[in-house]
Protein backbone atom coordinates (compact mmCIF):
# COMPACT_ATOMS: atom_id res chain seq x y z
CA UNK A 1 0.00 0.00 0.00
CA UNK A 2 2.83 2.13 0.63
CA UNK A 3 4.42 1.89 -2.72
CA UNK A 4 1.31 2.35 -4.33
CA UNK A 5 0.75 5.92 -2.12
CA UNK A 6 4.33 6.99 -3.02
CA UNK A 7 3.79 6.51 -6.84
CA UNK A 8 0.44 8.34 -6.70
CA UNK A 9 2.15 11.74 -4.91
CA UNK A 10 5.31 10.95 -7.48
CA UNK A 11 3.01 11.13 -10.51
CA UNK A 12 0.74 14.18 -8.96
CA UNK A 13 3.87 16.05 -8.66
CA UNK A 14 5.08 15.72 -11.89
CA UNK A 15 1.67 16.68 -13.45
CA UNK A 16 2.13 19.94 -11.13
CA UNK A 17 5.69 21.11 -12.18
CA UNK A 18 4.06 20.29 -15.95
CA UNK A 19 1.13 22.54 -15.28
CA UNK A 20 3.14 25.71 -15.72
CA UNK A 21 2.28 29.20 -14.42
CA UNK A 22 -0.71 30.85 -13.88
CA UNK A 23 -2.04 31.92 -17.70
CA UNK A 24 0.67 30.06 -19.48
CA UNK A 25 -2.41 26.80 -21.25
CA UNK A 26 -2.97 30.55 -23.29
CA UNK A 27 0.54 31.02 -24.31
CA UNK A 28 1.28 27.32 -25.51
CA UNK A 29 -2.32 26.72 -27.10
CA UNK A 30 -1.31 27.77 -30.59
CA UNK A 31 2.20 27.36 -29.96
CA UNK A 32 4.65 29.95 -31.52
CA UNK A 33 3.63 32.70 -34.36
CA UNK A 34 6.00 34.22 -36.75
CA UNK A 35 5.46 38.20 -37.59
CA UNK A 36 7.71 40.05 -39.46
CA UNK A 37 9.69 43.36 -38.20
CA UNK A 38 7.68 46.51 -40.60
CA UNK A 39 9.42 49.16 -38.87
CA UNK A 40 11.80 50.05 -35.88
CA UNK A 41 9.91 52.77 -33.37
CA UNK A 42 11.80 53.79 -30.72
CA UNK A 43 14.47 52.34 -28.52
CA UNK A 44 14.54 51.88 -24.62
CA UNK A 45 16.46 50.93 -21.64
CA UNK A 46 19.02 52.95 -19.87
CA UNK A 47 21.66 51.15 -22.75
CA UNK A 48 19.40 51.23 -25.09
CA UNK A 49 19.24 47.49 -25.55
CA UNK A 50 15.16 47.59 -26.19
CA UNK A 51 13.92 48.33 -29.13
CA UNK A 52 10.62 49.18 -29.76
CA UNK A 53 9.00 47.69 -33.46
CA UNK A 54 5.90 47.28 -35.47
CA UNK A 55 5.04 44.07 -36.46
CA UNK A 56 3.29 42.11 -38.58
CA UNK A 57 1.82 38.42 -37.95
CA UNK A 58 1.67 36.34 -40.45
CA UNK A 59 0.17 33.16 -39.16
CA UNK A 60 -2.63 32.19 -36.64
CA UNK A 61 -5.87 33.94 -35.88
CA UNK A 62 -4.66 37.53 -35.70
CA UNK A 63 -2.96 36.80 -39.11
CA UNK A 64 -2.49 40.49 -41.11
CA UNK A 65 -2.69 42.11 -37.52
CA UNK A 66 0.15 44.93 -37.29
CA UNK A 67 1.15 45.31 -33.61
CA UNK A 68 3.59 47.33 -30.94
CA UNK A 69 6.26 45.22 -29.49
CA UNK A 70 9.33 45.28 -27.26
CA UNK A 71 12.32 43.17 -28.67
CA UNK A 72 15.75 43.35 -26.65
CA UNK A 73 19.02 42.45 -28.46
CA UNK A 74 20.16 43.09 -32.19
CA UNK A 75 16.97 43.27 -34.99
CA UNK A 76 16.81 45.40 -38.07
CA UNK A 77 13.47 45.99 -40.66
CA UNK A 78 12.15 42.84 -42.09
CA UNK A 79 13.54 40.26 -39.30
CA UNK A 80 11.31 37.24 -38.20
CA UNK A 81 9.96 37.19 -34.85
CA UNK A 82 8.80 34.23 -33.40
CA UNK A 83 5.85 35.12 -30.78
CA UNK A 84 4.28 33.15 -27.91
CA UNK A 85 1.28 35.42 -27.99
CA UNK A 86 -0.53 37.71 -30.27
CA UNK A 87 -3.04 39.62 -27.69
CA UNK A 88 -1.13 42.06 -25.76
CA UNK A 89 0.63 44.54 -27.37
CA UNK A 90 3.42 46.72 -26.01
CA UNK A 91 2.54 50.37 -24.89
CA UNK A 92 4.02 53.14 -26.57
CA UNK A 93 7.43 54.44 -25.80
CA UNK A 94 8.58 58.05 -26.00
CA UNK A 95 7.18 61.33 -24.96
CA UNK A 96 6.60 61.35 -21.20
CA UNK A 97 3.36 63.57 -19.62
CA UNK A 98 3.90 66.55 -18.32
CA UNK A 99 4.45 67.05 -14.79
CA UNK A 100 0.52 67.55 -13.13
CA UNK A 101 -1.16 66.38 -16.09
CA UNK A 102 -3.18 63.40 -16.69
Amino acid sequence: MAKIDKKKEKESKQEKKSAGSKGSEKLTEEGVVPAIVEAIVARGGTRGEVSQVMCKILQGKNRGKSMRRNVRGPIKKRDVLMLRETEIEARRMGKRPQRGSK
